[in-house]
C-alpha cells in the first residue's frame, strides 16, 4: 500500500531517519526525505551539504549506515550499482556514465540489448534512440560515437537514456550544467511531459532560478542534516540560498576595482584564427577582470586554449608582457606568468584518485624539489597555506580528491593553479556545479586577485556572473568576438544582443 504525503499523491520512495558513515568521518544524520508520484523535489544545499551521498543510497549506489529507504511504502534494500534501475529508480550521474567506443543507439540498449530471431535488432534500436532524441529536440546522429561528442551532447544521451528507461523516479544531480537555454528549455519541457504522466523527479540544482521554475517542492540539506522541506511556491532564490548557507548573501558579489585607463596590457592577442575562431582580437590590462560571454558552442573556450598555448592556431598573434608567443606552446606561456584554470576539473584539471597535496603541487614541482627529490615538507607547508588560504574544508588531509565536495574541488584547483604564482588567470566556468555559498567565496578569490595586480580573464555561461565580476566583458557569437562591453552597457540586455546576433559592434 503506497503511503500518502502531504499532498493528494502517494509517496514512491523515501529515505527514513538515514545516516551514513565513511569510516569515522559521518556525512549524513538522520535524515527524511520522500518523492511523491509526479513531482519534481529539488534536492539543495552547499558542497558538502550530503546531497549526493543521499543521491546516491536512494540509487542504490550506497548502503546506508543506519535508517530505512521506503519504495512504495515498504522497506526495500536496493540492488547495488545501477540494478535499481530494475525496480524504476535511474539516476542521472555528474559523471558521465558512458562508453565512449559506442554509438548513441548501442548506449542507449546497452545491457537490454533487443534481439529478433537471436540476433540483435539494430534497426529497432536504431529507430527508437532517434524517436527519444527528438523528443529533446537534440540533432544527435543515433549512430554517432560518444567519445566523438560534446560535453552538452552526452548530457542529453544521458537524459535520453533516463527517459528510455520508464523510470518511475529519476535522479538529476546538476543536469543543466553544460546545457544552452535552448537545450535547457527542451529538457525541462520533457520533465513535465513525464511528470503530467506520473514520473517523479529529484532535481540536484545550484541554479536558484532553475528549480524556482521547474520544481514543486524543495527540500534543504545542511552539513549532512535536514534544514527544511517546503512547496517551492512558498519560497524565494534568496529564501533558500539563506537555508543553504545559513547567512546573509548581500554580497554575493565584491564590489569592482575599474582599473586606470593608463594601466599596462599584459596580454595582446590579435587577429587570432584557429578552427572554429576567427579573427578575434582583445587586450587585457593590469588588474583587470575581463569576462567573455556568449552562448554555448561560440568558441570561447577554444580561444582561451590557443591564447594559454593548449591548441595550435593558424594566424594571429598573441604577446604576454610585450613577449611574443610562439603557437602550441603551454610551457612558455605558463613561464612567461599565464595560467589557464579548466571548466573540467574532474576530467582535465584533477588527479580524482590521488590526494590534494598531489594535485595541489603537480604544475609546480620544480618549486617543492630539494636535492633532485620532491620535498615532502615543502608540499606540506604548500597545503597547509592553500588551505587557509582557499578556505578547502575536508575532515582528512590525506582523502582522496574524488571524494571531496565539488566546492572543494574547485578551490583546490584554483590553488593549484596559483602555486605558480601567475600574473595571468584564464578561468573558464569559475564555480560550474558548485553552491551559492562557495561561489560567493570563490567572487571574492578573484577579486582579490585581482587588487593584488593579476589580470584574470573570465569565461562564464552564467550572464549574472560576468555581469556582477567585470568590468568589462567581450561577447562571442559563431567564433567571433561580436562585441566588447563596459560600464553601463554589461547588462544582460545588451549581452544577448550581441550574443544572439541582434547586434554587431562597428569596427
Amino acid at each position: 500500500m503506497a503511503v500518502l504525503g502531504e499532498g493528494s499523491q502517494p509517496v514512491v520512495l523515501a529515505a527514513e531517519r538515514v545516516s551514513k558513515s565513511f569510516g569515522e568521518i559521518q556525512v549524513l544524520f538522520s535524515v527524511d526525505f520522500d518523492v511523491r508520484r509526479g513531482e519534481v523535489h529539488a534536492l539543495m544545499g552547499e558542497n558538502g551539504a550530503g546531497k549526493s551521498t543521499l543521491v546516491k543510497i536512494l540509487s542504490g549506489f550506497e548502503q546506508p549506515t543506519s535508517g530505512k529507504i521506503l519504495l512504495d511504502g515498504q522497506p526495500v534494500a536496493l540492488p547495488a550499482n545501477g540494478s535499481a534501475e530494475s525496480l524504476g529508480i535511474v539516476l542521472i550521474h555528474q559523471e558521465f556514465n558512458l562508453a565512449e567506443h559506442l554509438t548513441v543507439s548501442e548506449s542507449l540498449f546497452l545491457g537490454r540489448e533487443v534481439t529478433r530471431f537471436g540476433v540483435l535488432n539494430k534497426a529497432f534500436m536504431r529507430e527508437r534512440t532517434r524517436h527519444y532524441l527528438d523528443q529533446l529536440g537534440t540533432r544527435i546522429h543515433e549512430d554517432a560515437l560518444i567519445g566523438s561528442l560534446s560535453v552538452a551532447e552526452k548530457q542529453m544521451v544521458e537524459i535520453a537514456k533516463a527517459i528510455s528507461r520508464d523510470a518511475r523516479v529519476i535522479f538529476m544531480d546538476e543536469p543543466t550544467a553544460v546545457l544552452s537555454r535552448e537545450e535547457t528549455g527542451l529538457l525541462f519541457e520533457q520533465v513535465r511531459r513525464l511528470r503530467a504522466e506520473g514520473t517523479s523527479f529529484v532535481f540536484v540544482s545550484h541554479k536558484l532560478e532553475e528549480v524556482m521554475e521547474l520544481t514543486d517542492r524543495v527540500t534543504v540539506l545542511r552539513d549532512g542534516q535536514w534544514v527544511k522541506t517546503a512547496p517551492t511556491k512558498l519560497l524565494d532564490g534568496e529564501a533558500i540560498a539563506q537555508l543553504m548557507v545559513g547567512r546573509e548573501l548581500s554580497t554575493l558579489y565584491p564590489a569592482k576595482h575599474e582599473p586606470d585607463v593608463d594601466e599596462e596590457v599584459v596580454l595582446s592577442v590579435q587577429g587570432l584564427t584557429t578552427g572554429y575562431v576567427k579573427d578575434a582580437s582583445f587586450d587585457l590590462r593590469r588588474g583587470e577582470i575581463l569576462g567573455f560571454s556568449g552562448l554555448i558552442g561560440s568558441g570561447r573556450t577554444e580561444l582561451m586554449e590557443a591564447v594559454a598555448g593548449l591548441r595550435s592556431r593558424q594566424s594571429g598573434t598573441v604577446e604576454i608582457h610585450g613577449q611574443a608567443m610562439a603557437s602550441s606552446d603551454f610551457r612558455a606561456a605558463n613561464a612567461a606568468g599565464l595560467a589557464y584554470m579548466t571548466k573540467d576539473r574532474k576530467g582535465h584539471g584533477l588527479l580524482l584518485g590521488e590526494s590534494m597535496a598531489v594535485n595541489l603541487t603537480l604544475q609546480s614541482l620544480d618549486r617543492h624539489v630539494k636535492g633532485g627529490y620532491l620535498d615532502p615538507v615543502s608540499e606540506s607547508k604548500a597545503l597547509v597555506r592553500a588551505k587557509r588560504r582557499f578556505d578547502i574544508r575536508v575532515r582528512d588531509e590525506n582523502v582522496r580528491v574524488g571524494r571531496m565536495s565539488g566546492g572543494n574541488q574547485q578551490k583546490l584547483l584554483l590553488a593549484k593553479i596559483m602555486e605558480v604564482e601567475p600574473k595571468i588567470i584564464i578561468i573558464d566556468e569559475p564555480t560550474r556545479g558548485i553552491d551559492v555559498g562557495t561561489k560567493q567565496q570563490i567572487y571574492h578569490f578573484i577579486a582579490a586577485l585581482a587588487r593584488e595586480g593579476r589580470s584574470i580573464i573570465v569565461i562564464s555561461s552564467e550572464m549574472p556572473e560576468v555581469i556582477g565580476l567585470c568590468t568589462r566583458v567581450a561577447v562571442m557569437r559563431e567564433g567571433r568576438i561580436v562585441g566588447m562591453l563596459e560600464g553601463e552597457d554589461v547588462s544582460e540586455q545588451m549581452i544577448m544582443r550581441y550574443a544572439a546576433g541582434l547586434r554587431r559592434q562597428a569596427g
